[in-house]
């Protein structure tokens, strides 16, 4: 199985591009802490943070999306897959690229300020708030009974 899930944020603003056949492909990085931190030399640990920097390519619709509602230092949660390819630069050399293709990209948090605004995700509207049922049946004022669970 070939699955990946990440969390942090953009390090740069997505680049996005068009193919010649027409769909869009957004290109981007993001930095996903580590829980640990790193060592000095005498090995100890310093406090500082680290964190790895993941390639990240979107196509077509998550372009768009990508594109439209994501900057630098945006919090997101990507889903995909890892891939490897390989290309041949211009001057003959064997090139190899390993990078994450998205299959859903989210919101993570609250948006940097100059974010654009818009839907929350894969260009959706934000949920708006419900009422909460009157009469505790809902999760409301009152808990559930535990008959009420549907599990």
């Amino acid at each position: 199985m070939n699955k990946v899930i990440l969390t942090g944020r953009l390090t740069r603003d997505p680049e996005v591009r068009y193919t010649k056949s027409g769909k869009a492909v957004a290109s981007f990085t993001i930095a996903v802490d580590r829980r640990f931190g790193r060592r000095n030399a005498d090995q100890q640990q310093d406090g500082q943070p680290t964190a790895d920097f993941i390639p990240c390519v979107a196509w077509e619709h998550q372009a768009d999306f990508v594109g439209n509602h994501l900057i630098k230092g945006s919090p997101v949660l990507v889903e995909g897959r890892m891939q490897v390819r390989s290309y041949e630069a211009q001057d003959g050399s064997r090139r190899y690229v390993t990078e994450v293709v998205t299959n859903n990209i989210e919101f993570n948090g609250p948006r940097p300020q100059g974010a654009p605004q818009g839907g929350m995700g894969m260009g959706q509207a934000a949920p708006q708030p419900q009422q909460a049922p009157q009469g505790g049946n809902g999760f409301g004022n009152m808990p559930p009974s535990d008959d009420e669970i549907p599990f």
